[in-house]
């Protein structure tokens, strides 16, 4: 089943994903700004101090909220428009977020976070028109390709923190956001570039079954619950890390490098996540994510040292790429072509509203009961996970039996 109701073209296809990976790393600093300096200045501005995360939390409910209007507009005006809007928010966002750290509001930053957090949205789409054209053989490539665009957000992020946030000194932290709007300005300029030929009209190709019933198949299930977990996981741990690391005496360029690593982490898997989900499926690659988000858990609980941080979150990332790429692959094979945008959209919310309140539970966890108790979250959900792939393959195998 091809995802595409446009016909397969591979070589339109690798075209497409390629200029992707380009957006997807500028667009990705977008969020690497957010994750790394969102905690603190959240805690600079706020007066409640729990509060602290409160900004990557509206980042995640902008992206969450925005993930159906976003996959409902692309579909409308097309991908290549819909993604150029999506850009324009970016360029908001930041310009809005220097002038929150200007007059010291905090909920003014909230708010241009929850903007930022709309346009990674539209980023989040990326992965998805890469495999408009593809074939079922090149479509996990073509979305890994689009991700590992994210390696370079994790330079890109980090070095713009750490070389421009002291731009309009002694107001800390301003410059990194003005030149976040910039970074967004190259990617729509980018995404000018992007072919992908309209889909035909609805009236032509119909709306397909009907949303309930596809999202009601297993396979859709434990897809989308693997995608929830790795991501609200990541999330959970990510948020927490930069205060938790300046809370152990690690300095903020200390915590900008470790987010930098991170987020390499997290991308750089995608040169090759393609090539093993083609040997060795799916569900083993999400298998072995879950195994690293877990592994990630061990490391943060044995130590506060530096390394114990880089390391963990190294595995974060890496146990993030083959959980969430493995996942979407997973989904894209229970959509026809007519129905892609309803269930990418829906798949996205689902996502993202559960990373909301992983990144909402980060900062009152951190606040109420440590670092550590952030991090014994990870077992009792990748375990969860875990099973339900391992139910799935017995399904699979029983069915299989009896059709014999």
């Amino acid at each position: 089943m091809s995802t595409s109701d446009l016909g397969v073209d591979d070589a339109l296809a690798r075209r497409n994903a390629l200029i992707l990976a380009v957006a997807q790393a500028l667009g990705g600093a977008n969020s690497t700004v957010t994750f790394a300096l969102g905690g603190l200045v959240g805690h600079w501005l706020a007066a409640d101090k729990s509060l602290s995360t409160l900004p990557i939390t509206c980042f995640v409910l902008g992206t969450a909220t925005t993930t159906i209007p976003a996959s409902m507009l692309t579909r409308r005006i097309g991908r290549r428009a819909g993604f150029m809007l999506g850009s324009l928010l970016g360029i908001v966002a930041g310009l809005t977020a220097m002038r929150a750290i200007f007059i010291a509001d905090f909920w003014l930053f909230a708010l241009a976070t929850f903007i930022a957090g709309c346009y990674a949205a539209f980023v989040q789409l990326y992965r998805y028109a890469a495999a408009d054209t593809a074939s079922d053989a090149f479509r996990g490539k073509a979305i890994s390709w689009v991700l590992a665009g994210g390696v370079a957000a994790g330079v890109i992020g980090p070095q713009l923190v750490i070389y421009t946030r002291d731009l309009f000194a002694p107001i800390a932290f301003a410059g990194a956001f003005a030149v976040q709007a910039i970074v967004a300005a190259l990617a729509m300029l980018v995404l000018s570039f992007v072919r992908i030929p309209p889909p035909r009209p609805i009236a032509e190709t119909g709306t397909g079954r009907p949303l309930v019933e596809i999202v009601r198949q297993p396979r859709f299930i434990v897809a989308a619950i693997c995608g929830i977990t790795s991501y609200a996981l990541m999330n959970l741990v990510m948020t927490g890390a930069p205060l938790a690391m300046v809370g152990c005496d690690h300095t903020v360029g200390d915590a900008a490098l470790a987010i930098q690593w991170h987020v390499i982490a997290m991308f750089a898997p995608s040169f090759f996540t393609g090539h093993l989900i083609a040997r060795f499926g799916k569900e083993a690659v999400v298998m072995a994510g879950l195994v690293l988000l877990a592994g990630c858990g061990v490391v943060a609980l044995s130590g506060v040292d530096l390394m114990h941080f880089w390391l963990a979150l190294i595995l974060l990332g890496v146990g993030w790429n083959f959980g969430f790429v493995g996942a979407t692959t997973m989904v894209t094979d229970c959509y026809r072509p007519e129905e892609r945008n309803k269930v990418q959209g829906t798949n996205d919310f689902l996502v993202f509203a559960f990373v909301a309140l992983a990144s909402v539970s980060s900062g009152k966890l951190l606040d109420a009961s440590g670092w550590e108790a952030i991090n014994w979250m990870l077992f009792p959900f990748t375990g969860a996970c875990l099973a339900m792939l391992l139910w799935l393959d017995v399904r699979r195998r029983i069915r299989r039996v009896r059709i014999r």
